[in-house]
C-alpha cells in the first residue's frame, strides 16, 4: 500500500464544532503546541487511491514538501505547519464529507485541492460557510471562478475559493488553435465522459476550433465506468475525422485510444491535463504515439525556478512521483503559508482568532515567485500565470511539442 499519510496532524478537538467561520465564540484558530507555538494545519482532499491516484499523491506529497520547508525555515516564526489528507476518491459526495471534516478541525487554516473540478462544486459552499480558504492546484472549470454564465456575465461567487491553475476556457481553445493551426486538423469528432470538467473542456474546444474555420464531424459520450467503447469507436472511426477530441481523464481515454486505433482509427486522440499522465500511455498499450494532450503551465523540469523543487521533493524520498501538478500544488500550499504569514505579522506574530477570514483576504494580495513561475490571483481568484503547454506522445513518452499562452 503507498504512503498516503507522511504528515498527517492528530489534533483533539473539544466540544461541538459547526460549519461557522474558524473563531467563533472566542475560539482561537490554530492549535497551542509544546514549546509555546502554534500549529496550523493545511489540509489536502484529492483522490488518493483509486485510479486517478497517481495525480492525487502527487498532489498531496508537494503541499507535504511544502510544509516541511516552511518549518525548517521557519517561514512563520511561532507557527508550525501540519498537513493533513484525506480521500475524495474522485467522488463529490466523498469530497463534500472531506470539506466538513477540514472545516470541524479549527486548526485547518487552508485547504490545497480538490483535482477534480465536480469535486470542487460539491464542497465550495461548505468552505465559503466557513471562510475557509481553498486553492485548487488542478481544476480548470471555468464556472468554478467566473459562475455559471461566464461566457457572457462573469460574477466570482466563492470568495474563497483560488486556484493555481489555469482554466479550460484558456486550454480547450488553446488546443483548438494547436490542432487547426499547427497541425493543419479541419475536422473534429468529439467525445466526453459526461462529468463537469470534461464536458466544459470539449465545449471550449468545439467553439475555438468552428470560430477558426473548423468542422464538427459528430459528438459522442462515453460511461466511465464501462471500457468497451465499441460502439463509440465504431461512430467515430465512420465520420472520418482528423483529429478525435476527448474531454475526461487517462484511466478512459488510454483504452479509448488503444481501441480507436485497433479499429483502424488513424487521427490522434487529442485531449486535456487530465490526460496528461504516463498512465495514460501504460493504458493505451504502446498505441498512443502520435496522440496529443495540453496541460497547465510549462512543463515543471523545464523552468529555472522548479529546479530546486525537483530536487528538494527527490530529496524527501517520496514513493511516489510529484506528476503533473506537483508545482501547482506546492505553490497552492505555499500561497495559504503565505497568507498566513500576513495575517499573524498583521496580529503581533500571533494567529488571530478570525484567522481563517483574514487568510481569505490575505490571500487575494499573495504574490510571489513559486516553483511553476509567478504566482498571484486575479479578482475571480484565478491565476495570473495563463502559460499552457501541448505534448505529445513519441517513442512511448510525453515530449514537448509547443508551450505559450492562447492568443484570444
Amino acid at each position: 500500500m503507498r504512503n498516503r499519510s507522511m504528515l498527517v496532524v492528530s489534533i483533539a478537538v473539544v466540544g461541538a464544532l459547526t460549519l461557522s467561520a474558524c473563531g467563533s465564540r472566542g475560539e482561537k484558530s490554530g492549535t497551542s503546541g509544546d514549546a509555546g507555538g502554534t500549529t496550523v494545519t493545511i489540509g489536502v482532499d484529492a483522490p488518493l487511491t483509486g485510479p486517478l491516484s497517481a495525480l492525487g499523491l502527487g498532489i498531496q506529497h508537494s503541499v507535504e514538501l511544502a510544509a516541511k520547508i516552511a518549518n525548517d525555515n521557519k517561514e512563520v516564526p511561532g507557527v508550525t505547519f501540519k498537513v493533513k489528507a484525506l480521500d475524495d476518491k474522485k467522488s463529490p459526495q466523498e469530497g463534500q464529507q472531506n470539506a466538513t471534516a477540514l472545516v470541524a478541525d479549527k486548526s485547518v487554516l487552508g485547504v490545497v485541492g480538490p483535482l477534480n473540478s465536480g469535486v470542487a462544486q460539491s464542497m465550495q459552499q461548505v468552505f465559503e460557510s466557513a471562510s475557509l480558504v481553498e486553492v485548487s492546484p488542478a481544476n480548470t472549470n471555468p464556472a468554478l471562478t467566473q459562475g455559471e454564465k461566464f461566457e457572457t456575465e462573469k460574477k466570482r461567487t466563492f470568495k474563497t475559493y483560488f486556484r493555481t491553475a489555469t482554466t479550460d476556457a484558456i486550454q480547450g481553445p488553446f488546443a483548438a488553435q494547436y490542432a487547426y493551426t499547427d497541425l493543419g486538423k479541419k475536422t473534429a469528432y468529439l467525445i466526453d465522459d459526461k462529468k463537469t470538467y470534461g464536458v466544459g473542456l470539449v465545449g471550449a474546444f468545439q467553439k475555438e476550433f468552428t470560430k477558426l474555420g473548423g468542422t464538427i464531424k459528430g459528438q459522442d459520450h462515453i460511461d466511465e465506468n464501462n471500457l468497451d467503447f465499441s460502439a463509440v469507436v465504431t461512430k467515430a472511426k465512420a465520420a472520418g475525422a482528423d483529429v478525435i477530441y476527448y474531454g475526461g481523464e487517462y484511466p478512459q481515454s488510454g483504452p479509448l485510444s488503444d481501441q480507436l486505433k485497433k479499429a483502424g482509427v488513424t487521427a490522434p486522440v487529442f485531449g486535456g491535463d487530465g490526460m496528461y499522465d504516463p498512465e495514460y500511455i501504460n493504458k493505451a498499450n504502446k498505441n498512443a504515439n502520435g496522440d496529443f494532450a495540453t496541460s497547465v503551465g510549462a512543463p515543471v523540469e523545464s523552468l529555472d525556478s522548479a529546479k530546486k523543487f525537483v530536487a528538494d521533493y527527490k530529496a524527501a524520498g517520496y514513493s511516489d512521483p510529484y506528476a503533473a501538478y506537483g508545482g501547482y500544488s506546492y505553490d497552492a500550499a505555499w500561497s495559504i503559508i503565505q497568507a498566513v504569514k500576513a495575517v499573524v505579522a498583521d496580529n503581533g506574530g500571533k494567529v488571530p482568532s478570525d484567522a481563517r477570514a483574514k487568510v481569505v483576504t490575505a490571500m487575494s494580495k499573495v504574490s510571489f515567485e513559486g516553483v511553476t513561475g509567478k504566482v498571484g490571483f486575479d479578482e475571480y481568484g484565478d491565476a495570473v500565470n495563463k502559460q499552457l503547454t501541448v505534448y505529445t506522445v513519441k517513442d512511448g513518452a510525453w515530449a514537448v511539442a509547443k508551450s505559450g499562452t492562447y492568443a484570444g
